[in-house]
Order: C-alpha cells, then structure tokens, then sequence
C-alpha cells in the first residue's frame, strides 16, 4: 500500500520503505528491502546488474506494486529513468513544460488566490497566503531559470521550438535531467544519471545534488558521484542472511562497513564448513571402529564381543545424528578476485614507442617507454585516439609513422572496450581453449597456467554456461579472465570499469598498484583517476 502527498514538503519530506518483496517470473527480485530517506538525506543504491536496482525505484515511485511491503511518501516526486522514450513528437519546451507541470500548477494556483484576494471573495486571504508558501518553498518564478542554468551546464539544448525526435537519446536526458534539478522536487529517484553526461555536467550534477534541500535516491555505479554526494548506502547484493544492508557514514562507511561483513561471512562460513569436516570424520572413525576397531584379540570370548557392539553402534547412531543436525545455514560468499602473479625482467625496456601516428585517430606523435612495474594512465576526450595508441602498444594496429619496439618473448596483453563476439562455446571451453594455444604455441609454460576457478571471476553456473547467454559485464569477466591467464608482462587496459562491478573495479584496482607487470590504463573513470593519481599521465 502507498501514500502520496502531491503538495511540496520540504522539511516534512520523507521517503519510507518496509520489508519489500518483489518476484518476477517465480524469481525473488528484491528481498526484505527496508529503506528511509527524509529531507537532506541522499541514499545511494548499489549492487550487480540484475540485483533489482531499478525495479526498486519502479516501487518507490509508485508505478510498480510490490508484492508485499509498504511504501509512504510526503512530498512531491520526480524519476529519471535510465531510457527516453523514442518516436516523440513533441518539441524541447513540451518537455520542459511536462517535467514542471507541478512548477506551472502552483503558479496557477496563485494567480487564481490574487485573483480572489483582488475580488475579495470569502476566505480569499488565507487562500493567498497558503499559495504563496506553496510556490515561495519551490522557488516556482526561478525554476524556469533554474533550468535554463542546468540546460547550459549539461550541454543540452536550450532552443524551445526543437522538436524532440531530431535529438539524441543523451540530448534528450539531458534535457530531462535540467528539468528535474530546476523543478524543486522534494524528493529525487535518479536511475543511473552520469549516462550521457561530459565532465562538465558531472560536476554540475553532482553539485546540485550535494545543495538538493529534499531526499534523493540515486542508483549508480559512478564510484565518484556516490563518494561526493551520498550520505549512506543501500547494498542490495546478497549478503549472509540474504537481506540487504543500509551503510551509515557515506561512501566510506559503505565501504568499510562492507568489508568488514564480508570478512564476518567468509569467517562464519569457514566455521561451519570446518564444524561439518569434523563431524564426518568423527562419524567415519565410529563406522571403522564398528567393522574392525571393536573385534577383540584371539581367544576372547563372544560374551565380550557381544556386550561391546551395541555400544559402538550407538556411537555410529550418534554421530549420523549429529552430521544431519547440522545445517548449514550460512551460504558461500561471493567470488573474490585473485590477481595471479605477473611479473617481468627487471631492468630492461619491455616495451617502447616512438614517434607514433595512426592516419584519422592518432594525430599527434607519441612516445611510450615501459619497464617492469611502470604505470602509465592515459587520458583525452573521446576521439583523441587513446584506444588506438594501447593497439599500437599491443601490435594489433600498425603505425602510420614512428617506431614500436618489443624486448623479444614479453607478453603483452589487452583489454579492449568491446567484448568479441559472443560464441555458442561455454565460458570455460573459451578459457581452456585460449590457455591451451598458449602452452601449444610455447609462449607459456604449462606449470604456469591458471585453472579458471582459480581467479574468482565467473561462477562455476556462469563458466558452464554459452558466451552468447552470459550477460555484459559476465563476459567483460571472461575477457579480464583471458588476458590474465596469458600471463602478460606488460599489461594495456581500455577504460577497464566499464561493465564490471564496483567491489571487483575495487579488487582490480588495488591489484593492479602492486603486480610486477607493467600497466596502462585509459580511462575516464573518475574514482579510477583518483586511486591513480601517484601513476605518471600522457594526456591526449
């Protein structure tokens, strides 16, 4: 059941949720979800692609029923999904005028109270003064110029009279996201918001959610944007009792709060797993003791046999009982990631270019030395030819001037932006395959391949199952898994972030700080710039 109050809140504003259950298809969805957000307060909602992320803001906004639980609001209420709708026929300021129609009711609302007040009809002056504190508490005159502020800073497009269906799908939600921002909502359900916007309108944003008066309720994977503006974290990725965990203290209490239930999880479940090894060793030793430990020496007599069997049989008994009493109620935790080794020749040049040009993506020349454990963080606006200067480096794009140079037997690997094109193969046929024409062709040895179990990047269910059904980011993981089974000395990864997951980017990041391989990052991840920041940079 749901409550709406249409009217703006302000201070009154609050956003609640009770133990919501959610389930498509006989599948749980969301489980046991209990969130509250009031004014002020920006909770960020995190967890794997398909955990449920967006279906719980459907239920928060009010378009979704779930099917147990309860949600109550007070206050008014916009949602930026994620996708526009397409084949529009209407122009820029229809949209506008669409996303602030509560703006356009309140002022309608008032110029009818000064109409009564004018007229002096009954009741007219607290009418007046009711619709005046209505529109004075959204900012109602400046919204139109609110916007107008944000259409600039996002880099949409601020011309009224253009019709919508000759803009982008980025144009378009930007121009819906300035509308939302300059309305004056109370309370903010933002589906994944950073899609489509540059650096400029990332800091805008980012600004304007931080001086937001309301609640926000912000889904992202932006590690940055959630680490500047939110004030907790919802986590609905599974956790020990299979309930999702609220982090107090920001992005950093999420973090460390996150951490520290893993480490419980993994220790609780070691415990029983060991608990249930100790039983059925025990129980094993009674069963070897009933067929053969209790038989006495030559010459005793049945009686004495006789009198000691039952006794060991209700021993046997015992221990069975205690095995199947014990239940293991803590589930395995999720993958970690396990970075292998990498290393390489120390004091020589791995890797070196100079000079290098590629015609129409790489126009200005560019020289790249790299040694055992140097790191290299390439950045540039799009277009600007970072992906093209990491296939220069990795020999899959051959110069059109310059020199590249590669210390004889280094292997050097990449991480392209795109995934191949998904296979009927299962994960691990992929895997086994790569691997084996590693060891066929020489260029690794076979005591130094890595099973695929071994890296924690697919679950057993997932590496068994086609490419082509594993999702995006499933195979961005088999990608990641490739590369490192080939044991690479210098290692080229191309915006690395996309498609994965912010505990496994985590992992990775602090993998990559300490392997004895040389590293290259191209990337536009904000937080991914940040960890790096000791790391040198040849910007674009």
């Amino acid at each position: 059941m749901s409550t709406v109050i249409a009217l703006p809140a302000r201070a009154r504003a609050h956003l609640h949720a009770t133990d919501l259950y959610v389930s498509r298809g006989g599948r749980p969805v969301l489980t046991g979800v209990d969130l509250a957000v009031s004014a002020g307060d920006r909770l960020g909602v995190v967890g794997e692609n398909g955990r449920g992320k967006t279906t719980l803001l459907q239920v928060l906004a009010g378009t979704l029923a779930s099917d147990a639980g309860t949600v109550h609001r007070a206050g008014t209420l916009a949602v930026a999904d994620q996708e526009m709708p397409i084949g529009d026929d209407r122009t820029v300021g229809d949209l506008i005028d669409h996303e602030l129609a509560q703006v356009r009711s309140v002022l309608r609302a008032f110029e009818s109270a000064t109409l009564a007040l004018a007229e002096e009809q009954p009741g007219a002056e607290q009418a007046y003064a009711d619709a005046l504190a209505v529109a004075e508490s959204i900012g109602a005159w400046e919204a139109d110029r609110r916007v107008d502020i944000s259409l600039a800073a996002l880099g949409a497009v601020s011309d009224r009279a253009r019709p919508l269906a000759g803009l982008s799908v980025g144009q378009r939600y930007r121009i819906r996201l300035a509308c939302l921002l300059g309305a004056g909502h109370d309370l903010l359900l933002l589906d994944e918001p950073t899609n489509h916007l540059d650096a400029d309108g990332l800091d805008h944003l980012t600004a304007r959610l931080r001086d937001h008066p309301g609640g926000v309720v912000l889904v992202s994977h932006d590690r940055a944007l959630l680490s500047d503006v939110v004030t907790a974290v919802l986590d609905i990725d599974p956790t020990s009792d299979g309930r999702p965990r609220t982090y107090g203290g920001g992005y950093v209490g999420y973090h460390e709060g996150r951490r520290a239930e893993r480490e419980r999880w993994e220790i609780a479940y070691r415990d029983q797993q060991l608990e249930r090894q100790r039983l059925a060793q025990d129980l094993s030793a009674a069963q070897n003791r009933l067929s053969t430990g209790w038989r006495p020496e030559k010459g005793t007599g049945k009686h004495t046999r006789a009198t000691r069997a039952p006794a060991l049989v209700r021993a046997v008994h015992r221990r069975q009982e205690d095995l199947e009493a014990h239940v293991l109620d803590v589930p395995r935790p999720p993958l970690r990631f396990q970075m292998p080794r990498l290393d390489a020749p120390q004091g020589v040049t791995l890797l070196r270019t100079d000079e290098v040009t590629v015609r129409g993506r790489l126009r200005a020349p560019q020289s790249v030395l790299l040694r055992s454990g140097d790191r290299l963080v390439v950045t540039g606006a799009n277009g600007t030819g970072k992906s093209s200067l990491l296939s220069v480096l990795a020999g899959t794009l051959a110069p059109e001037s310059g020199t590249v140079q590669r210390k004889h037997g280094i292997r050097v690997g990449l991480l392209a932006q795109v995934s191949p094109r998904p296979l009927r193969q299962r994960a691990f046929e992929v895997y086994d395959t790569a691997v084996g024409r590693l060891v066929s062709s020489g260029e690794l040895a076979g005591a130094d391949t890595i099973g695929l179990s071994q890296l924690g990047l697919l679950s057993s269910e997932a590496a068994h199952r086609p490419v082509a059904d594993l999702s995006i980011g499933q195979r961005r993981r088999l990608d990641l898994a490739v590369l490192l089974a080939a044991r690479p000395h210098v290692l080229l990864l191309d915006e690395p972030t996309n498609h994965l997951s912010m505990t496994l980017v985590e992992e990775l990041t602090q993998a990559l700080a300490v392997t004895g391989a040389a590293v290259v990052l191209a990337t536009h991840d904000r937080q991914l710039l940040r960890d790096t920041v000791p790391w040198p940079r040849l910007h674009l």
